[in-house]
């Protein structure tokens, strides 16, 4: 009975070591992919640039019911208005299911 609660409990520890490591090779790849589409152009994680931090985005949004899909149509097509007058650019080149990825990871930061 010991050995099998001693798996259980190693085997725990290993999923949430393991579930922490794919998390920040997420959030790696996730940053990596927004600095090879020129995200970073404006964006910043952390301080507001020319475009509000991801950071800052997270925030506002974070708790929108629908604030996923939001963000990936904003991010596809653009907008202006919601944080400035100086517009977003349409990123025509990020495909729907890149978007939402990069929404969740925005997401994520709060």
């Amino acid at each position: 009975m010991k050995a099998q609660l001693r798996g259980v409990v190693a085997g725990l520890v290993w999923w949430s070591v393991c579930g922490a490591a794919c998390a920040q090779n997420d959030s790696a790849a996730m940053l990596a992919f927004a600095q090879s589409h020129n995200c970073m152009s404006c964006h910043s994680v952390s301080r507001n640039f020319m475009g509000p931090s991801f950071d800052s985005v997270a925030h506002k949004y974070g708790q929108v019911e629908g604030a996923r899909g939001m963000l990936a149509r904003r991010i596809m097509e653009g907008g202006v208005g919601v944080w400035g007058p100086v517009p977003m650019p349409a990123n025509t080149q990020i495909s729907p299911d890149q978007a939402a990825a990069l929404a969740d990871w925005i997401l994520s930061l709060r």
